[in-house]
């Protein structure tokens, strides 16, 4: 039996860049920064001063005020990018397809603040009361259920949490959800949003967070480069409408692109670290290619996950180089952009396919700004597209996503033919 074709019919995005697709994706092309001093907590006794905020959101523009509060940020952020990706696929207030249409989102974490403040309320009180809403606006899935109760989607509604692959594994789930025929329509993508108190110290105690950069914020994302020195922290959400490519014609949809290809891999090494050796990393890109029935010659853009880690950077060369081939690895275009809008932990994946599916529709590949010293004696020694971006025809694109656990997921968009 002939597999259906899945394509992408609505986007809508949460950035720190801004909060649109169009908004976003023009930080992008201009080589923007979205980094600056916190501001969502005092962050003055901290080592980590600052991180990728989302700028100037308002949750009422989106939904009713009163649902909002009820909300954790990161559900607010779901809701906000799926409510702009309805309205681009324009099924916004189609009840007959939204009450058939899934949701399969990613989320790291979930509601951090709430952990935070509802931990504050607990310990103050004796360890005897918290805030009534703790549970409900702090686990993962609430983002997913938020969106199904705000537009009336009755399908699946899921929660993939695999740390910083969580949006990307979202994406296959649903890729395979639409492909396989049990729905016709499925909202994807990812949601996080971790800047606060709690979350910073948790990560600065595990070394993860870049710092030594105050007096200029927009430099301390810099993937590949020599004077990276950990990841920035962000916050948004992306979400797809990922549609079977039929229904999408029959109803005269906007097509921006073609999924062709997930896979997924596991390192079983370390909780934190990706395996040096690539081996395992490498297997999710494989696995895509595979699924795709794509050879890696056909892919133009890689968008890597380029954290700015001391680690991730170098390993992630070697899993391209393992996936490619020595050769297409070397005229490959690959870029992190991260390094504008920050590691936005379950939503990255999201995100960074949004980028994508630009990249591809725009033909033109995104620059890794801040790459002035590329570090190529510590192994960054490919083609990272340093500081400005390229004019260039873009057929197929992957993003690879790989999180704390090991896991990996990589996705491959392409133009439809």
């Amino acid at each position: 039996m002939e597999k259906r074709r899945v394509v992408i019919t609505g986007l809508g995005a949460i950035t720190p860049l801004g909060n649109s697709v169009a908004e976003f994706w023009s930080g992008i092309k201009a080589g923007k920064s979205g980094i600056g001093p916190i501001t969502h907590f005092d962050a003055s006794i901290n080592k980590v001063h600052y991180a990728a905020e989302v700028k100037d959101f308002n949750p009422g523009d989106y939904m009713d005020p009163k649902e909002a509060r009820k909300m954790a940020r990161f559900s607010q952020y779901a809701v906000a990018a799926a409510k702009q990706a309805l309205e681009d696929s324009k099924l916004l207030g189609n009840a007959d397809v939204l009450d058939e249409t899934g949701c399969i989102l990613g989320v790291g974490i979930g509601g951090f603040e709430v952990t935070e403040a509802s931990a504050k309320g607990y310990f103050n009180s004796g360890c005897t009361k918290t805030a009534p809403m703790t549970i409900p606006e702090l686990i993962p899935n609430e983002a997913g259920g938020n969106i199904a109760m705000q537009f009336g989607c009755h399908g699946p509604v899921q929660a993939v949490s695999t740390a910083c692959s969580s949006g990307t594994d979202a994406m296959g789930v649903a890729f395979d959800m639409v492909r396989s025929g049990r729905l016709d329509v499925c909202l994807t993508g990812g949601a996080e949003s971790t800047i606060n108190g709690y979350a910073i110290v948790a990560f600065e105690v595990l070394h993860a967070l870049s710092t030594g950069f105050d007096d200029d914020p927009t430099k301390a994302s810099r993937p590949f480069d020599k004077k990276r020195n950990g990841f920035v922290m962000g916050e948004g959400a992306g979400v797809l409408v990922f549609e079977e490519y039929e229904h999408a014609k029959a109803r005269g949809a906007k097509i921006y692109a073609e999924v062709a290809g997930y896979g997924s891999s596991c390192d079983g090494y370390h909780l934190t670290s990706p395996n040096p050796d690539g081996i395992c990393g490498s297997k999710c890109m494989t696995r895509a290619l595979k699924d795709a029935g794509m050879d890696p010659s056909e892919i133009q853009y890689y968008n890597a996950h380029g954290t700015s880690t001391h680690i991730n950077d170098p390993s992630e060369t070697n899993m391209v180089k393992l996936a490619f081939g020595e050769e297409n690895a070397r005229k490959l275009k690959i870029s992190s952009t991260k390094s504008m809008h920050g590691h936005c932990l379950g939503a990255t994946g999201a995100i960074e396919a949004i980028a994508c599916i630009n990249a591809i529709n725009d033909s033109f590949v995104p620059p890794t700004i801040n790459l002035e010293e590329q570090d190529v004696e510590g192994g960054c020694d490919l083609d990272y597209v340093p500081n400005k971006g390229i004019d260039m025809n873009i057929d197929a694109a992957m993003s690879a996503t790989f999180g704390f656990g090991g896991h990996n997921g990589a996705i491959i968009l392409k133009k439809v033919k």
